[in-house]
């Protein structure tokens, strides 16, 4: 099972980090972004979107990291990280689309901007920021996970960007029960960081 990955990206690292820790053996495969390689005929070959990750197992060609995370705990049957009850899958699901949407267009593009230059809509990430963020903390005041009582795959998702935020000029210290909830992520067994970062 092959991840294309790029080190500094959260989403690639959303994928390594649940993999240590539901102790899933990936083979890693750096993809030189700056130089293009991304981009590259035989990248575009396995992702047309020209983006990472990217995860290969077999015939199984994955683009999305959302989707990486429901595969994986799907394909090694963790009950724990993703249930197949339908309430309880629906319950961690909500979460990645939250990933996708709230957390992308906010923490996420705003560090794009400050860290990487891109030319995107700050302050606009910043209104998304303020709001999920918000959100998430209140949740996070009275639940120690995002779903079910205990870690899933939902946290796995969420909290890469979450936790960089403040790469993107996005402070954290207003929101202790997220600092709270990061630290347990960092407790459990298995963790590995974001080189420089988490």
């Amino acid at each position: 099972m092959k991840l294309y990955d790029l080190e500094l990206s959260g989403n690639c690292y959303k994928v390594r980090l649940f993999a240590a820790l539901a102790n899933i053996e990936l083979e890693i495969v750096p993809v030189d972004f700056m130089a293009g390689d991304h981009k590259s005929s035989a990248m575009l070959a396995l992702n047309p979107f020209g983006q990472l990750p990217v995860l290969e197992h077999g015939d199984v060609v994955l683009r999305d990291s959302q989707a990486m995370l429901v595969y994986l705990a799907r394909l090694y049957d963790l009950e724990s990280w993703l249930p197949s009850e339908p309430g309880q899958m629906a319950q961690v699901q909500q979460w990645l689309s939250t990933a996708a949407n709230e957390i992308q267009h906010g923490p996420n593009v705003a560090r794009l901007v400050d860290k990487f230059g891109f030319e995107f809509d700050k302050p606009t990430a910043l209104d998304i920021s303020d709001t999920i963020l918000t959100l998430l903390n209140d949740h996070l005041a009275e639940h120690d996970w995002l779903a079910l009582g205990h870690p899933t795959i939902a946290d796995c998702a969420v909290m890469p960007y979450v936790a960089i935020a403040p790469e993107g000029g996005i402070s954290l210290d207003d929101y202790p029960h997220i600092l709270a909830w990061i630290d347990r992520i960092k407790q459990l067994p298995g963790f590995i960081g974001m080189p420089g970062q988490v």
